[in-house]
Formats: structure tokens, C-alpha cells, sequence
């Protein structure tokens, strides 16, 4: 049941960045996206190379989905995947994977969470803005759009994570 609950729960999410990203556009300095919360939050027994290709597959669709350009969003969100698990490992420590459990507020806590979040949103953001301007942005332009857009997709993702890391066993609590 918690499986079929987080795909459901996923798929929701992606028609939710889809919608955000083709009617929400709220100025040229910020772009809000929670796609690197939920990569890191995909169950922990999947490996880096489905993570990878779920990472691939989510950006086609939204990249496909919105106005955007096309290969964009995968670009930036398969670094992401690439790098999920060291973030993990350096953030929550190595007793995540040797108890193979997933990723949950009540145990990791909150603020790791939010610290992991940030450093995945940061690496998607960076890569995101790069791509984006493709060298033709000044460069304070992309720093205040990558610091405006992390620190405001980072608070979004939060909430997000809440919704995707919720607690359905008392195993380890």
C-alpha cells in the first residue's frame, strides 16, 4: 500500500510542477521547483541508475508538458539523481542504508532534511540556470535568479518532502 500511495502521490506532484511552471510564472528572476525533493525522497533500496532514469523520465514529462525547452529540466535533474545518494550518506550518515529504511522526518529530523534539500536544490539550480541563459545572462542576473530560486524552492520543497517522506511504520521509531 505505501508503495502505490507514494507513485500516486508522486504523479500528483509532477502535474502540480507542471502547472507551476506554465501558469504561475511570476517574474524572470525566480524559478521555483520541487523536482530535487522529490528525487531525494524516492525509496533508498533504489539504486542510483533507476533513480537516474526516474530522474530522466520526470524531467522529459514536465519538460514535454510546459513551454519550456525541451530537455531542460533533465539536464538539471539527472545531477541531481547522480548525486542523491552521497548527499544522503554525508547529511543522514551511513545507519539510513545499513538500516534500510527510507528517509523520514520523525527520524532524521527536520532540519537535516531541509539541509539536504538545499544542497539538491542548489546543484538542480545551478546546472537549471546555466542551461538556461546559455552564456547570453550577466552573471549577477543568474546569481540573484539562483539565490532568489533556491532559497524559495528550497521552502517549497520542504512541505513537499513532508508529503513524500511521510511515516506509515513504527519500525524504527
Amino acid at each position: 500500500m505505501k508503495g502505490s500511495r507514494f507513485i500516486l502521490v508522486y504523479v500528483i506532484l509532477v502535474i502540480a510542477q507542471i502547472l507551476l511552471r506554465n501558469y504561475c510564472n511570476f517574474t524572470q528572476y525566480l524559478a521555483i521547483s520541487f523536482l530535487p525533493a522529490m528525487i531525494m525522497c524516492l525509496p533508498l533500496d533504489k539504486s542510483t541508475v533507476s533513480g537516474m532514469f526516474i530522474a530522466f523520465i520526470t524531467g522529459f514529462i514536465v519538460d514535454f508538458l510546459t513551454d519550456g525547452q525541451l530537455g531542460l529540466t533533465i539536464l538539471a535533474l539527472v545531477p541531481v539523481a547522480l548525486v542523491r545518494r552521497g548527499v544522503i550518506l554525508a547529511v543522514f550518515g551511513e545507519e539510513v542504508f545499513s538500516r534500510g529504511e527510507n528517509i523520514s522526518f520523525n527520524r532524521q529530523g527536520a532540519e537535516k532534511i531541509f539541509l539536504s534539500i538545499f544542497m539538491l536544490t542548489s546543484i538542480f539550480m545551478l546546472v537549471f540556470i546555466a542551461a538556461d541563459g546559455a552564456g547570453t545572462r550577466p552573471f549577477w542576473f543568474n546569481l540573484v535568479k539562483f539565490l532568489i530560486s533556491v532559497l524559495l524552492s528550497s521552502a517549497v520543497s520542504y512541505f513537499i518532502a513532508k508529503l513524500l517522506c511521510a511515516d506509515y511504520d513504527s519500525r524504527w521509531k
